[in-house]
């Protein structure tokens, strides 16, 4: 059935066809007879509710109606936002993107619009509506580009959260792309956005910005958590977690760009700082967790300087630590080699132990959270390439190209440069001992690379 009919002439021709009056079409659509009576008179206006149940009735796809509906409904007349909202909700759902560009694109000349959009993209990305959310974000950032507004840094914001995703450059651009609105933010949001902020840039290796973000994230967080009205900030459930915890967080950034630059001593003090809580005045259920979680890190971390700054004793205590986090698998094996590397430990029976979990993670595709996502993706490239390091020294070069091709694969997935870098330079230390297979497999990824190079000519970083 093509498309060059009204929407109304194709009911009336499906009735035709099917030999159906219009009291049986509405009894089979659920819908009221006088109702769909005064839909065809055009005295009432076919809303989305009735679109779908009269397209079920004809047995096409959900939303097959809905470019239509937009150019002969909601295009027609001045627009009426209790017929606009439930639409856009349905096209999310059925991830119509295309009707919803539609729409808006009739909507936002009036700015009065503006704020009823902005709080359903808000519920869409609630809800996990991602891509129709980003729509609505960029469009109501769009109208209120000139106006500065806390609005407008929202908008931004998630846009940023949305665009996050495996490849590294583009985290990176989108990090870019948001910072110059934080400060716009309410200070209760900017901790988040801080926090997330810090999180990419920790992901990214560039320490600098990582140590810039520790010290705004610091500053804010005293602040508030120390002024008169600290107990009633929370209320509105901002922002995600209590404000002692990003606190403690800035501490902890700045031991990772201590431990970045091989400064373990003073990590170990920033370490000791965000260990010590006995300053947090709350006691209620979830100041308890976030002490507890807080309180691990700070176990972990404390292991992680001691073993970078040479100490292979704590070895054992590292390895009962993470058999009960396996949470901390990646980062503390990764530690645990880039340490064996550096100082010439020996730790095959580690690697024997954690053969399986090793395996399981170059063979299958992990998920994570939005923050493990871009921390552990990245830092599970380095692992492999720090175990394709080990190996190659001790000169099991089956297992130690093994690890090299899995590291050279999984960094140009993501597109961490850095990584590739570090890969490419390990093989041309050891490519007179590499096996004509292996060359062949070396050659193939890097073409990949290269390939992906020329489509994507824009460099956003190089670390």
């Amino acid at each position: 059935m093509g498309q060059t009919a009204s929407i109304l002439q194709q009911l009336d021709l499906f009735m035709k066809r099917e030999n159906m009056n219009l009291r049986k079409l509405a009894h089979s659509a659920s819908l009221n007879a006088g109702t769909l009576s005064s839909i065809f008179s055009r005295n009432k206006i076919l809303t989305v509710d009735h679109l779908d149940r009269l397209t079920a009735v004809m047995n096409l796809p959900e939303g097959y109606f809905y470019e239509q509906y937009v150019e002969e409904y909601l295009s027609q007349t001045s627009p009426n936002w209790r017929r606009f909202k439930p639409f856009i909700y349905r096209c999310a759902e059925l991830d119509k993107l295309d009707s919803i560009q539609r729409t808006l694109n009739l909507l936002l000349d009036n700015l009065m619009y503006s704020p009823l959009l902005f709080d359903v993209a808000e519920d869409l990305f609630e809800k996990g509506y991602h891509s129709a959310a980003a729509l609505l974000f960029s469009d109501v950032a769009a109208s209120e580009k000139n106006q500065h507004s806390e609005r407008l840094a929202l908008c931004q914001y998630r846009l940023f959260q949305i665009r996050l995703g495996s490849d590294q450059e583009k985290n990176y651009q989108a990090a870019i792309l948001f910072e110059p609105y934080v400060e716009r933010l309410d200070e209760l949001d900017q901790l988040d956005a801080l926090k997330d902020l810090g999180n990419i840039h920790r992901s990214l290796n560039q320490w600098d910005k990582v140590e810039m973000i520790a010290n705004k994230l610091e500053h804010l967080a005293k602040t508030q958590y120390f002024s008169a009205r600290s107990d009633k900030l929370q209320q509105a459930g901002k922002p995600s977690r209590p404000l002692f915890t990003y606190i403690a967080l800035s501490n902890l950034f700045h031991a990772d760009v201590c431990d970045a630059r091989r400064d373990y001593k003073q990590a170990l003090q920033y370490t000791y700082s965000y260990a010590d809580l006995s300053w947090v005045k709350e006691d209620d259920a979830d100041t308890r967790h976030w002490k507890q979680v807080i309180l691990e890190w700070a176990k972990a971390n404390s292991y992680v300087n001691k073993l970078l700054s040479g100490d292979a004793s704590i070895l054992p205590d590292y390895i009962a630590y993470i058999e009960k986090d396996q949470d901390e698998f990646i980062p503390a094996l990764f530690n645990i080699m880039e340490a064996a590397n550096r100082y010439h430990i020996n730790v095959d029976h580690i690697l024997k132990q954690f053969e399986s979990e090793i395996a399981t993670y170059v063979n299958e595709e992990m998920t994570f959270d939005i923050y493990k996502n871009q921390f552990s993706t990245n830092l599970f490239s380095l692992l492999l390439h720090n175990l394709a390091y080990y190996y190659l020294e001790k000169k099991d070069y089956t297992n130690g190209f093994i690890f090299l091709l899995t590291s050279l694969k999984k960094s140009a997935i993501i597109n961490n440069k850095r990584c590739i870098i570090k890969c490419m330079g390990l093989f041309e230390k050891f490519r007179d001992v590499a096996s004509s297979e292996t060359l062949i497999n070396y050659k193939t990824i890097i073409k990949g690379v290269y390939e992906n190079e020329e489509k994507n000519c824009i460099t956003f970083f190089g670390s």
